[in-house]
């Protein structure tokens, strides 16, 4: 286990401000970067790392889940300074390839479902070396020790692969999210990375399961596609149903693709989402890629007042140059702030560490 700095230390150097971009219009919250101690989350990371706080025998922790290689481990801890080593969970049946556990909600009953990005080998394509991710659920009753798979519930379309990409690990899919529910409990907004074979189809979708189907997900989802919510087909195959979806409408489309003759991308990726209780806002973080090998242009950001609709999320601004991977906020609130709640201060990690405290502004 990596030893972290006491949470008083971030205090000392607040004044250390990280100069951002310019925000793109005035009415829309912003966002500054403040250099802080070096904290670590328990594990190795290479996925969005979602908390949840609960109260056990009289005291509340605060559990994370990383995930890298394929496998997902939980810790715990008073905050996230305390946190013990990372172990492996159970996920039963195993849905095939690797499992990296993107986004938890919790339940009022103490269940939590578990949203897990999926890889499977791209035999389709006849390639050993690259992968298809898509996204699956989960269900646990004992805070995230073990898990139930309830299936795989979002795919790319047949035949939207690349099979001759050069994309340094896919040849489509969708994977790379964060799941949020809406403030009425009433839908799960996931906001997803499009890897497909055409450029229009690649970028940030977002798909939508009712909180009411939480327990049987399968066959759903619908997705947002030409202004609408389309849901997906079933299709029969040796007795077996699979469902298959429509490609999502990108609300942050790619401006060059994953799978063309250059080695040159544009493209949004790795969203996490979070609600910001001091600007009154659903925030957006993600990365920008701008080659096939995932190296970043930046880290952006965008606003939205809701989730109904995902016309209204802002032009993404960035708010740092190059970083790594899957940038997501840690709110700092005892008892309410992880990486689905935060307040005006929160921690910013990046690949599991966090070198900044990120403020915002109204």
């Amino acid at each position: 286990m990596r030893i972290v700095l006491a949470a008083a230390a971030v205090i000392v150097l607040l004044h250390m401000s990280t100069a951002v971009d310019a925000q793109n219009r005035t009415s829309i919250p912003r966002v500054e970067l403040r250099s802080a101690p070096l904290l670590y989350l328990p594990g190795e990371v290479d996925s969005n790392s979602p908390a949840v706080w609960e109260r056990v025998a009289g005291r509340s922790l605060l559990f994370v889940m990383t995930s890298e290689s394929g496998t997902p481990r939980r810790a715990w801890g008073r905050d996230l300074t305390t946190m013990n080593a990372a172990r492996r969970v159970a996920l039963t049946p195993w849905p095939g390839g690797g499992v990296w556990m993107e986004s938890i909600v919790r339940d009022v009953d103490g269940t939590w479902y578990g949203y897990y990005h999926n890889e499977i080998p791209a035999e389709v394509c006849g390639r050993t070396d690259r992968v298809i991710p898509r996204i699956g659920a989960a269900r646990s009753r004992d805070r995230g020790n073990r898990w139930e798979d309830l299936g795989i519930i979002l795919e790319a379309p047949p035949r939207s692969y690349a099979c001759s990409t050069d994309n340094a690990y896919f040849v489509g899919g969708v994977g790379d999210f964060t799941v949020q529910l809406d403030a009425e409990s009433r839908d799960l907004y996931f906001f997803y990375s499009l890897y497909l074979r055409t450029q229009m189809s690649q970028g940030v979708g977002v798909a939508r399961l009712a909180w009411a189907d939480r327990d049987a997900p399968v066959g759903k989802v619908t997705v947002w596609r030409n202004g609408a919510w389309v849901p997906g087909t079933p299709l029969r195959n040796a007795g077996a149903e699979r469902w298959i979806y429509p490609s999502a409408t990108p609300i942050f489309p790619a401006a060059e693709s994953w799978h063309d003759a250059d080695a040159a991308v544009d493209a949004f990726w790795g969203p996490s989402v979070h609600w910001n209780t001091h600007v009154g806002h659903y925030v957006m973080l993600m990365s920008r890629a701008k080659n096939v090998g995932y190296e970043q242009e930046g880290v952006y950001v965008s606003f939205a007042p809701s989730l109904t609709d995902p016309r209204q999320w802002s032009a993404p601004v960035r708010i740092l140059k190059g970083g790594t991977w899957y940038p997501q906020v840690l709110g700092l609130e005892e008892g309410s702030g992880t990486d689905k709640t935060a307040g005006e201060w929160a921690r910013f990690f990046m690949l599991g560490e966090s070198r900044h405290l990120i403020r915002f502004v109204r």
